[in-house]
């Protein structure tokens, strides 16, 4: 039996694609991933198995507020498993060479002042990888356009592992445009020989400020970051190296991310 979290890492992380295109971007063989708002860090395990097939001696740093979602990441040498909350300076190690904010969680931050002190935050774990010397790299992602705030809905299907098909269905349920405020669900069914055979209805409920990216590139320039970038496709080649994009590249509805960098 599948529970909400396998169904979600099967259907929503990209881990091996994220990994290699954080790696890419940074462009200097950087050893400390903080993946934070991690949920199952899917993405701190990849970053650590990837370390080791090169011989890297790297590790990871997962942060997360719920206790359940980051047990499910089982202990692998290099991670170190934080519950705690991503904005707090104390939570878990400082240093790190690449920050990453997936899966829209950047949105949990509701204010520009709590943006902002975020990002200053980043900036300052950023400072002291590389062995105090900086030069790393803070990565969110956020969604946007024509679509953004209309209600909707959209349904994929996934193989499972066990050769379940899983029903991800994604559900724009509130949206507010004066407020930059939107409520999206996801929810699960579970089919086995063309029966469904579980229902996990509103599984993962999300509250969020979508942040454009206009408003996220110019917190990060305010908190000190000396540039930015924004890529549409985390999915390269290896030895491949990211493309920024222009407002040109973007299609009608679109799903970035954004690297800042100091």
């Amino acid at each position: 039996m599948l529970d909400r979290f396998d169904c979600y890492e099967l259907c929503v992380q990209s881990p091996r694609h994220v990994a290699a295109f954080l790696r890419a971007v940074h462009g200097n063989h950087p050893l400390i991933l903080r993946e934070d708002f991690c949920g199952t860090a899917a993405l701190s395990r990849r970053w650590l198995e990837d370390a080791a097939r090169s011989g890297e001696h790297a590790r990871a740093i997962a942060v997360d507020l719920d206790q359940q979602a980051i047990a499910r990441a089982r202990p692998v040498q290099g991670l170190d498993r934080v519950v705690g909350d991503s904005t707090d300076p104390s939570a878990g190690p400082a240093a790190a060479d690449v920050i990453f904010v997936g899966n829209f969680s950047i949105g949990y931050l509701h204010t520009r002042e709590s943006l902002v002190s975020y990002f200053k935050l980043s900036r300052d774990r950023l400072a002291l990888g590389n062995g105090g010397f900086g030069g790393g790299i803070l990565v969110c992602d956020t969604y946007g356009g024509a679509s953004a705030f209309k209600l909707g809905s959209l349904t994929r299907k996934h193989p499972s592992r066990a050769r379940e098909i899983i029903h991800y269905h994604w559900q724009h349920e509130e949206a507010d445009p004066l407020t930059a405020m939107v409520t999206n669900s996801i929810s699960f069914r579970v089919e086995a020989d063309g029966e469904i055979v579980q229902e996990l209805p509103r599984a993962f409920v999300y509250r969020w400020r979508l942040w454009s990216i206009a408003e996220l590139r110019e917190a990060m320039i305010e908190a000190g970051f000396a540039s930015t970038e924004v890529y549409t496709d985390c999915n390269i080649a290896p030895g491949e190296m990211p493309r920024p994009v222009s407002s040109d590249d973007l299609a009608e509805d679109w799903i970035v991310l954004i690297a800042a960098r100091m």
